[in-house]
């Protein structure tokens, strides 16, 4: 058994604890075995050894983020539990540009800074996380670079995947070839490459295989040359799904896997592979990562509303 104290002097309480401690029973929540014990400003803790230097490393990135944002919320825990680091990127905003023009001439832009700084992370690496929660323009930004490459001939294809899994509805039996039945999970994809390419291209490219979707699955046994690959909502992968997807790229293949660590729909028995790999591929060059918040939120005005509406009845 361990027992240490960690200090937070300097740090405000009610931005630690949050109110009614609700970010301090998150955390105990994510530590069910050890003994926490809160006195003015000092913690202490008491369990096994490997386990109180996770909830270190944890405190320590909490007041890492108040000392440089001087507040915090129950999201912003939820995702340091999660082993974010909101720290990590330090890369000046881009300006604004426009990714690519769609068929009506819409103009597809990176629209906040974060999607710029992730616009910015895929020209310099291979391999980008882009994780953050619903509406930030995670799967629609990855699209649009993709695109981008096909049209500027970077890459010879697309392959845009995704884990079926489903979300707290069951589809049950769906009638229909392999296409008819994985369509509902790729759907959200589908909509992204109607907004970038014309009806008929689109069809052709699709025809042809120029631009593939397909379940995570089918990527088993492949290896992707020349291509574009997207992996959608990889927080519903397991460990070997995601070791697998990513080892099927070629060398000349990018790579972006974009997902929200709220939203884990796995069996409660099985842990998501999206976390285990952002931990341990931190550092490798040529592998990002870019975490958009509730502030890179574009969808209708009222959605940014809604999810503090939601924030505030959990907390």
């Amino acid at each position: 058994m361990t027992e240490i104290a960690l200090n937070l002097e300097g740090i405000s309480p009610l931005e630690f604890f949050g109110p009614n401690n609700t970010h301090l029973k998150l955390i105990r929540e994510r530590f069910p075995r050890l003994t926490i014990a809160s006195r003015g400003n000092v913690l202490r803790v008491q369990g096994e050894e490997d386990l109180v230097e996770e909830f270190k490393e944890v405190i320590e990135s909490v007041v890492a983020h108040l000392n440089r944002h001087k507040e915090i919320n129950i999201k912003d825990i939820e995702y340091l539990l999660n082993g974010a680091d909101f720290g990590d990127v330090t890369m000046p905003v881009v300006p604004d540009e426009v990714i690519l023009t769609g068929p009506h001439n819409n103009q597809v832009r990176a629209r906040t800074r974060n999607q710029k700084v992730m616009v910015e992370l895929s020209r310099e690496n291979d391999i980008l996380f882009a994780v953050g929660p619903a509406g930030t323009g995670k799967s629609y930004t990855a699209v649009a670079l993709a695109v981008k490459a096909l049209k500027n001939k970077e890459v010879k294809k697309i392959v845009l995947t995704r884990p079926a899994v489903e979300a707290g509805e069951s589809l049950g039996f769906l009638p229909g070839d392999l296409k008819d039945k994985i369509d509902p999970y790729l759907r959200p994809l589908y909509d992204a490459l109607d907004d970038m390419i014309p009806v008929d291209k689109l069809n052709y490219y699709m025809q042809n295989r120029v631009i593939e979707l397909a379940p995570l699955a089918y990527m088993r046994g492949r290896t992707l040359d020349h291509a574009f690959i997207i992996l959608d909502e990889a927080q519903n992968t397991t460990e070997l799904q995601i070791k697998m997807f990513l080892t099927r790229l070629g060398p000349n293949a990018k790579c972006i896997v974009t997902g929200d660590l709220t939203q884990i729909d796995l069996p409660k028995n099985q842990k998501s592979g999206l976390i285990k790999a952002i931990k341990i591929l931190a550092g490798i060059q040529g592998i990002a990562t870019v975490y958009l918040t509730q502030d890179d939120v574009i969808r209708h005005k009222l959605v940014k509303l809604i999810i503090s509406a939601f924030e505030e009845n959990k907390e």
